[in-house]
């Protein structure tokens, strides 16, 4: 499998730039990556058992759909495993760990008034990196990044939706707490934070998404 093309079609299909529902079209991406249909083909083989492409007979590969209710399914299954990586890294933590989130901190503050979901996505992704990289268990990261990945474009379609000051507030309020646990070296404090803060974050969506009263219980 060509992992430059992987990288980058998965790149369209989380950031919607391939709709959900969209049919691509394998002759036309052989064409456009400069490649024969054989790597296309191994590359959407990869999106549809990651459950971001179906490969549909006689047709073609479709982009998933965003299934709420499957999206509700996968943040339920979430939990349990973001707050053990939380246990995990506010028990294994470094100085270089938190310093690396005290400056993750500063980067967000600085979008309290700079409108850039991108820049927010980049964010909360440093985050996880640096939490992942503190628990120091590959197998815990791997799970959490693929249910992570199914779960991006829910989060990224409401994004631009709603107050983006309390987007920001929130994630820094999941920053800052993730931060006390982890210097108070607290395992338990620590994977209530990431749990919680998953809970918050789903209940957001749940809301901007559907336009339905919040606090959904997961």
């Amino acid at each position: 499998m060509n992992p430059d093309i992987y990288r980058e079609i998965k790149r369209r299909i989380l950031f919607l730039e391939y709709a959900p529902g969209q049919i691509l079209n394998e002759n036309v991406l052989a064409k456009e990556f400069g490649v024969s249909r054989t790597p296309m083909r191994e590359v959407l083989y990869r999106l549809a058992w990651e459950q971001l492409a179906r490969i549909i007979a006689r047709t073609g590969t479709m982009v998933t759909p965003i299934e709420f209710q499957t999206m509700m399914h996968t943040y339920q299954a979430r939990l349990g495993i973001e707050a053990e990586v939380g246990r995990l890294c506010a028990e294994l933590t470094t100085d270089d760990h938190l310093e690396a989130i005290r400056a993750i901190r500063q980067a967000c503050l600085l979008l309290t008034d700079r409108k850039d979901p991108g820049a927010l996505v980049d964010i909360d992704r440093r985050l996880r990196r640096v939490v992942h990289d503190a628990a120091g268990n590959p197998v815990l990261k791997s799970v959490s990044d693929q249910l992570y990945t199914l779960t991006f474009r829910l989060w990224y379609v409401t994004l631009d939706k709603g107050d983006w000051q309390q987007e920001v507030r929130e994630m820094l309020d999941e920053i800052e707490a993730t931060l006390a646990g982890m210097e108070a070296g607290d395992g338990i404090q620590t994977a209530s934070v990431r749990r919680d803060a998953l809970v918050r974050h789903f209940d957001r969506i749940r809301a901007k998404y559907l336009g339905v009263p919040s606090k959904v219980k997961l």
